[in-house]
Order: C-alpha cells, then sequence, then structure tokens
C-alpha cells in the first residue's frame, strides 16, 4: 500500500518558493503534498492563500515548528536566518530542505549536520542547479571520455548590469550576502559534483559597478586546481555580449563550448510546468558547440 505524500511547508514566498520548490512540489503529488506557507506581509496582488487555496497561510514560523502535520520545512528565507530556522526546525522533528547559499560558516553547516544526526531527520541543502539540462549533458560527454583528459573547466554567469542594482536585501551587506554566495554556491558546487574537492582555491571577489562603494561583492573569479587541470568558476556584472558564454571546456580529444543559461528556470517563470512537454529540454541547439579533434593517422 503506498504511503501517504509528506506534507511540506514553506518558510517564505519570495521567488525561490514560487519558481524553484512550489512547481516542484506539485509535480510529485504522490510524495508531497503542500501543505502550508509562512509570508509574514500578504499583499492583495500576492498572496500565498490566494494563490493555493487550501493551504494553511501563516505568519509566523513558530506556527510551522508547533504544527505536528508538518513532515518536511522548506526554508527560503534570507540567508541570515538561515541557521535558527534549519535548526528549530530539526529540532522540532521536521526534515529540512534549506535554499542556497546554505549558511554563513562551516561552523554553523557542522552544527545543523549534528543536530540532524541526533534528531534522525533529512537535510538537505537546495542545489538544483545539479540538474540543469546543460550540466547532465556536459557531465554525460565527459564521462563517456568523448573530450579526454580535462585540461581546463570554465563555468560562467555573467551578465550586463552596469547599473547600481535595485533596492533589496540582496544589495545590502550581511552574512552571506553577495555575488559568490549566491550565484558562485551554484558554479563551486557543480565543479564539486563533476570533480570532487580541489587541491587548492584562488579567488578574487570585488565589485565591478562603477560607483558602487558599498554593499557585497557583484563580481567574482574562483580558481579550482585539480593537479594539471584547472576549473575557473566565475561571475561578472560587465559583460556586454550578445551571447553570454556560460560552459567552456577543454581536453586532449576536444571542446564543449554553450552559451546562455539552461532553459528551465525561464520555463518555470513562464508557468511551464516540470513533466509537461518540452519541459527542461533546449531547443537553442546552435547554442552549444561540441569540437573533435581529428587525430591524424
Amino acid at each position: 500500500m503506498a504511503s501517504n505524500p509528506s506534507n511540506v511547508a514553506i518558510i517564505g514566498y519570495g521567488l525561490s518558493a514560487k519558481v524553484f520548490h512550489i512547481p516542484l512540489i506539485l509535480a510529485l503529488p504522490s510524495d508531497f503534498k503542500l501543505y502550508g506557507i509562512v509570508q509574514r506581509s500578504p499583499k492583495l496582488d500576492d498572496d500565498c492563500a490566494k494563490d493555493h487555496p487550501g493551504i494553511k497561510s501563516w505568519r509566523s514560523v513558530d506556527n510551522v515548528y508547533a504544527d505536528p502535520e508538518v513532515d518536511v520545512v522548506v526554508v527560503t528565507s534570507i540567508p541570515e536566518t538561515h541557521f535558527e530556522m534549519c535548526k528549530a526546525a530539526l529540532e522540532a522533528g521536521k526534515h529540512v530542505v534549506c535554499e542556497k547559499p546554505f549558511v554563513p560558516s562551516a561552523e554553523e553547516a557542522s552544527q545543523l549536520v549534528e543536530i540532524a544526526k541526533t534528531s534522525g531527520k533529512l537535510l538537505a541543502v537546495y542545489q538544483n542547479r545539479r540538474w540543469d539540462s546543460d550540466f547532465l549533458t556536459l557531465q554525460k560527454i565527459m564521462d563517456d571520455g568523448i573530450l579526454g583528459n580535462i585540461a581546463e573547466f570554465e563555468t560562467h554567469f555573467d551578465r550586463h548590469r552596469p547599473d547600481p542594482p535595485p533596492e533589496s536585501w540582496k544589495a545590502k551587506e550581511g552574512p552571506a550576502h553577495g555575488s559568490l554566495y549566491d550565484l558562485g554556491s551554484h558554479l563551486i558546487d557543480q565543479v564539486y559534483v563533476a570533480f570532487g574537492m580541489p587541491e587548492k582555491v584562488t579567488a578574487f571577489v570585488g565589485n565591478q559597478r562603477i560607483g558602487v562603494k558599498s554593499g557585497p561583492a557583484d563580481s567574482f573569479t574562483v580558481l579550482l586546481q585539480y593537479g594539471q587541470m584547472l576549473a575557473t568558476v566565475k561571475a561578472g556584472v560587465v559583460s556586454p555580449e550578445e551571447e553570454q558564454l556560460r560552459y567552456w571546456v577543454r581536453g586532449t580529444k576536444g571542446s564543449f563550448k554553450k552559451f546562455h543559461l539552461d532553459v528551465q528556470e525561464d520555463q518555470l517563470k513562464e508557468g511551464q510546468k516540470p513533466g509537461s512537454k518540452d519541459f527542461a529540454e533546449n531547443q537553442r541547439l546552435t547554442t552549444a558547440r561540441l569540437q573533435r579533434v581529428r587525430m591524424a593517422s
């Protein structure tokens, strides 16, 4: 007999919850049920209770911890709240999925891991870019040996946004704020998935926007060394390219170059449902090139 779906409570009702979590939860009704959402300040045009009739709508996270029907808590609030919310949820006997960046320090991460072990509950960081279609394709190409031995691996998240950023929590100084934590957590995680822990790390972090003298860093370049192989992880906000580079991987047998981000984020923003026709399929075939080395006979 099939078990009942797990009741999921989401803390926060911003872009992360609406685009990256709720559509996937709703796509798996036999496994998960959207049980409730914490939205502290609903508006006429932004109200989780109206968008999802029948769910619980809370104003305080304490209601989530106290509700015995909640099985899984998804934390999508700002980074400096992650530690306390994850800790409270685990200690209340809930499984926890935390949006990236996880927590500001390795010490806090270790504490949460130990609390999860003690409570017997699962704790996971939502590194959804591990399942981007282009990254999965690139992994298969490398695993199949098509590129040979990898010499250089570049992964980019460049944009052209040279003007000061709009007012939001992301533009303010705070624990785990800034581009390295925001975008870098995706890119570094993909390199880790592909190659494991690096032997050496060198990073350059700062602001590319002219005239911006405060706030968290908007750009970074991180070099991760794996013996003779070098992985470059890069995000910049001054990149006036028509075709923004996403991957450039070079090996002894060939190279792979891809432009533009994976299609899944835009599809979810447009309301396309996971599992629907063409979801996660990259239709921009001209944005990727696989070049094989022609070996002399």
